[in-house]
């Protein structure tokens, strides 16, 4: 396992010292990496720490690991899989990018139907799934549909019936379309979800419900036994996992809502990523030294949080999205062999939209007694046209968070008193396109995977979700005997 006492005997200078010993600092860990400036400069990381992480990376294998991955070998061994997600962007076994070219041409073969009238004058796209079947469309159509989208695009993830309620108030029955996202096509949430949507299309006086159904699944005989139509089924590779899978047809909402050019340039930036992560040296790779940072702070300094802040109301959605692709992959207890760790895993993904934030939660930010990595993410191009004083502002807010939290400030009330020393990461891109945040949310990805290698844990497997799903199967089937009395209880009081 990782040699973490090569790294914890470099115990860092402040931030402001590192600063000063090294006027090439900024120059020196600031990344141009497929359009992103990525600053690590106010992070804690410094020669020593870098060396040691690096043969950590070594120890690890991670330019093996790296090679696996991109290549398609099995990387998954709890499960024997490969991670075929890259595949859909153009990297890996010749095999699976043909096959992830194939089923992309099928996907935009039916957008192409549908914008054609081949199901009837279609308006509102309502599609059902949960977890990365529906964080990932969500953020897309979020961050790049709000002026320009060809369809109105409704995503329903919870099974709390209002949420289905609130997505469809506007829509016309007659006019919808569903998508049904499920990577098995037996999620029950997902499910329940579409038959309710399929009664209140009937309801309307959609006589053929499932002629208007397209299932997006990777297990497509399911599909067909639910009643779906096989013109109407758009599979992707198992070895796609779910947090992951926005690439593949789960993007449907996406590519029909935004048009096909624009889910094209997504996975370009997100291509761009890939090529500088497959490329690049370890000291000059952005994910790799993003990655390093954040097993500073978790093994060196005992941080539990990591908090991202968009500062830029189209990326509201991201910090929802980080949460499930950092903590589903890499919240972990044991290792790739079954191995218990006695070492912290991934830290709690958590976060806002700033400047909202910053009259929420920076208090504790600043003069609290956590230590809190922060990540801001800002666009130099405003998503709006009113008064250019709105984006100045917010980036004005953003950099000076930045600075505050590193620089800090004494104070002979020491009330007013700031500690400093409080360590930060800002990206900064041109703007919010869609090859920039497919680029963005690769780079996640990739920096996700190389925290896995340097623990020795798997982020491809996602056990934990599994029992809280299998026991309430079981309420549902057997009631409140069996369980213990304060469940037993709970359940009394909400169904008797």
């Amino acid at each position: 396992m990782p040699n973490w006492d090569a790294v914890k005997r470099h115990e860092s200078e402040t931030l402001l010292e590192l600063f000063d010993k090294d006027k090439n600092r900024v120059n020196a860990l600031t990344f141009n990496a497929a359009g992103l400036r990525i600053d690590m400069s106010k992070t804690h990381l410094a020669d020593e720490t870098l060396d040691a992480f690096q043969s950590i990376a070594l120890e690890m294998d991670l330019l093996g690991k790296r090679e696996a991955l991109l290549s398609g070998a099995i990387i998954n061994p709890t499960e024997g899989r490969s991670a075929l997600h890259i595949a859909e962007r153009g990297i890996g076994a010749d095999q699976a990018v043909t096959e992830a070219k194939l089923l992309q041409g099928r996907m935009k073969a039916l957008i192409e139907a549908i914008d054609a009238g081949a199901m009837g004058e279609i308006k509102h796209i309502l599609h059902v799934g949960i977890g990365g079947s529906a964080l990932g469309p969500k953020l897309l159509m979020d961050a790049l549909g709000r002026e320009e989208s060809r369809y109105d695009v409704a995503i329903v993830s919870n099974v709390d019936g209002a949420a289905m309620a609130e997505a469809v108030k506007n829509f016309d029955p007659q006019k919808t379309l569903l998508a049904v996202a499920s990577k098995t096509f037996t999620t029950t949430e997902t499910l329940m979800n579409a038959q309710s949507a399929m009664e209140w299309m009937q309801e309307g006086g959609v006589a053929d419900t499932l002629g208007r159904v397209i299932a997006l699944t990777a297990n497509p005989e399911k599909a067909l036994e639910f009643g779906v139509d096989e013109s109407r089924i758009l599979p992707f590779n198992e070895n796609v996992g779910g947090r992951y899978s926005l690439w593949c047809s789960i993007g449907f909402p996406a590519a029909i809502g935004l048009g096909w050019e624009v889910y094209s340039e997504i996975l370009e930036g997100a291509a761009a990523m890939d090529a500088h992560f497959a490329n690049s040296d370890i000291s000059e790779n952005a994910p790799v030294l993003a990655a390093f940072a954040d097993l500073y702070y978790t093994q060196v300094k005992g941080v539990q949080t990591r908090a991202v802040f968009a500062y830029d109301e189209r990326l509201c959605l991201l910090p929802d999205y980080l949460q499930q692709l950092e903590m589903e992959s890499n919240g972990k207890s044991v290792t790739s062999e079954g191995v218990p760790i006695d070492y912290a895993s991934a830290p709690i993904t958590w976060g806002g939209v700033g400047t909202d934030a910053q009259h929420a939660v920076f208090q504790l930010l600043h003069q609290g007694t956590h230590l809190i990595p922060v990540e801001f993410i800002a666009s130099k191009t405003p998503g709006h046209d009113f008064d250019p004083a709105h984006h100045e502002t917010l980036l004005t807010n953003c950099f000076a968070q930045g600075a505050a939290l590193m620089a800090g400030r004494s104070n002979d009330d020491k009330a007013r008193s700031y500690e400093g020393n409080r360590p930060s990461t800002t990206i900064l891109i041109d703007d919010v396109t869609p090859a920039a945040l497919g680029a963005l949310i690769a780079y996640y990805e990739h920096r996700t995977f190389v925290n896995a290698v340097m623990l020795g844990i798997n982020p491809f497997d996602q056990f934990g979700v599994e029992l809280g799903k299998e026991i309430a199967k079981q309420i549902s089937q057997d009631g409140p005997s069996g369980f213990d009395p304060s469940t037993s209880a709970l359940m009394k009081a909400a169904f008797e």
